[in-house]
């Protein structure tokens, strides 16, 4: 799942966005 990145937090799926960002 990927989730909205705003600014640099992600919105979503906050540990999942970490490894992909």
């Amino acid at each position: 799942r990927f989730a909205i990145r705003e600014g640099g937090r992600t919105v979503g799926a906050g540990v999942v966005s970490d490894i992909i960002s």
